[in-house]
């Protein structure tokens, strides 16, 4: 039998099990999220997102993420997303890392941590860029902010509200990991060709131009917006629903009940006092409800990107930035994978089956 009949073929790998991991663990069933086996319910509101990146990356909140060093970009845009991954690439050569073939773990450890810390850093200066300034905010007013959350913040705005610090810390630590998703998965094989940690970070961030992985929302608000110009959420949703329109922030390919982001983020925008927040939820209840109406044979329940649009917009996040945001979140996860997969010491090398023509001649295409 050739190859090619014996492979089974499943698009975009859905349901493939590419690697095993000890690193976070969502609970399909459950609606439950736990990382190194601590729900992220225990961890929003009782540590910073420092030592989760500390959790995840060495299975204990301390030390954490260390601190940006100096380091001076290239260039930035204000286009956060493009600086990131240039800049993340960039690092390696400037700072010389070593490829992860190469060197020991603790090293590559401490140089995700550079890197995860000055990748926070890029973002806060591009936006800094994005909104028309073009100095940087001092050393010691930065230096003044007793969270990773709220340094950058001062990094970008010289100014750190709580409720902002709040919002953005929170929405870093429920999209710090979530398994094996598309830029983590590029993140893993960039790291199993060797590659150092720069450039398999820099792959990851790449991932993210496109709008179906941590784009989603960007497109979130407008939809509040819209139904709350209607003063009708459930005609709002019919219509939707009518038209075809997708319903961004509802459905997920791994839980089967309420994605727990979810539930953490809608706490968290209720409780910053979203002026969005009762239309978000009426909204909410009527996509629910038509949804169900229409799809009642599977679960489409509110996921991560729904709440978290309005939990970052209650900290002034733009829809340009999200991205980035996203980015800032995923760092801690990344570097998790990257080490993980720099211990499997095996090359990420799946098989592809050929479904194009069968042998033909040179001549027939003369």
């Amino acid at each position: 039998m050739a190859m090619s009949e014996t492979l089974d073929f499943k698009p975009g790998l859905e349901g493939v099990v590419a690697v095993e991991t000890e690193i976070a663990e969502p609970d399909r069933e459950g609606g439950a999220l736990r990382y190194r086996g601590v729900d992220i319910e225990e961890l929003v509101g009782n540590v910073a997102y420092e030592n989760v990146w500390g959790l995840l990356v060495d299975g204990s909140l301390e030390p954490g993420m260390p601190e940006p060093e100096a380091y001076e970009p290239s260039r930035l845009t204000g286009n956060a997303p493009s600086d990131l991954q240039a800049e993340t690439a960039r690092m390696s050569a400037v700072w010389g890392l070593g490829k992860v073939v190469d060197i020991s773990d603790e090293q590559a450890r401490d140089d995700l941590g550079r890197l995860s810390a000055e990748m926070m850093a890029i973002v806060a200066r591009s936006a800094r860029v994005a909104d028309g300034r073009q100095d940087s905010v001092s050393d010691d007013v930065v230096a003044a902010g007793a969270t990773a959350a709220e340094k950058f913040l001062l990094r970008w705005r010289g100014v750190a509200d709580p409720a902002h610090v709040t919002a953005i810390d929170t929405y870093w630590i429920c999209t710090a990991e979530h398994g094996l998703n598309a830029s983590t998965f590029t993140a893993r094989i960039a790291a199993s060709t060797g590659a150092d940690a720069g450039a398999a970070m820099s792959a990851a961030v790449g991932t993210l131009s496109g709008p179906l992985h941590g784009g989603a929302p960007a497109h979130v608000i407008p939809m509040i917006d819209e139904a709350a110009a209607m003063g009708d959420a459930d005609r709002y949703v019919a219509e939707l629903l009518e038209r075809g329109d997708r319903i961004m922030g509802f459905g997920h390919r791994v839980y089967r009940a309420e994605d727990p982001r979810a539930r953490l983020l809608r706490r968290t925008a209720e409780e910053l006092g979203s002026p969005r927040f009762e239309t978000a939820k009426a909204l909410e209840e009527a996509a629910l409800a038509g949804l169900q109406e229409r799809h009642p044979e599977r679960v489409l329940a509110t996921n991560v990107e729904y709440w978290a649009a309005v939990v970052l917009d209650v900290a002034d996040i733009s829809s340009k930035l999200t991205p980035a945001m996203f980015a800032c979140a995923r760092v801690a996860g990344w570097s998790a994978h990257i080490i993980e997969q720099k211990q499997v010491a095996r090359l990420i090398r799946p098989s592809a089956r050929y479904a194009g023509p069968g042998p033909r001649s040179l001549a027939s295409l003369q």
